[in-house]
């Protein structure tokens, strides 16, 4: 057994800051979808749903991470795409956000 720290596998920072929704963050709904934004790179972690830009929050990538393991398997998303599931256990679609625009 290693006492070595795993190596982070994202490109961005643990503590870069990411945007998500209340509900995730307070656990009551499951990231199903996420992206990355073209233009800077930055981390979106959505439920899918609709939601009011009061319920927005900035936590570090990190956090998520540790809210979801599962966003671990996004750590080689690049800028441009995202992922999405039909449940938590389901496994993770990818798509470039302009091929998703352009159907």
């Amino acid at each position: 057994m290693s006492t070595e720290p795993q190596t982070w596998p994202f490109d961005s920072p643990p503590n870069v800051a990411c945007f998500t929704v209340r509900s995730i963050v307070d656990g009551v709904k499951p990231v199903l979808m996420a992206s990355r934004d073209a233009d800077d790179g930055a981390w979106q972690f959505l439920t899918g749903d609709a939601f009011n830009k009061a319920e927005a929050m900035l936590v570090s990538l990190k956090s998520m991470v540790a809210r979801d393991s599962t966003l671990l398997q996004l750590a080689d998303l690049q800028p441009g795409w995202m992922a999405w599931r039909e449940r938590p256990d389901a496994p993770w679609s990818r798509q470039a956000e302009a091929q998703q625009t352009e159907e």
